[in-house]
């Protein structure tokens, strides 16, 4: 396989990509290394478990710094943000995978919250 070509290919379609549809990638990966971090934790694989928490901080860190400030939602969205890196630091700092099972139906909900408003905004 050319892989050259696949990872052209592949920087190709974020670039085309709307922000509502860069939001939602975010979010998918956001919850992709949430559920692999419970699964590490239940294999005991805590080198993947520290990589899939690693990873989630620095996406929910991106999302925070890269809020529009000038909509009022913003500053509800910020301390949302917080939240979700403090409870990443207590799953990080504990290893508690009740906090993670806490943290996901949350994360999901924000997540088809911009689902729907970025399908409204298409339409």
């Amino acid at each position: 396989m050319n892989l050259q070509g696949y990872q052209q290919y592949k920087e190709q379609s974020i670039y085309t990509m709307t922000q509502g549809e860069l939001l939602n990638l975010l979010y998918d990966e956001l919850m992709k290394r949430l559920l692999r971090a419970e699964l590490a934790l239940q294999d005991k694989n805590f080198e993947l478990f520290d990589g899939s928490i690693g990873r989630a901080r620095e996406i929910v860190q991106y999302l925070k710094n890269t809020l529009n400030r000038k909509y009022p939602i913003s500053f509800e969205l910020n301390r949302m943000y917080d939240f979700f890196l403090y409870e990443l630091s207590r799953i990080h700092a504990g290893r508690d995978v009740e906090v993670i099972k806490e943290l996901k139906p949350l994360v999901q909900d924000l997540r088809e919250a911009f689902r729907e408003a970025s399908q409204k905004v298409a339409k």
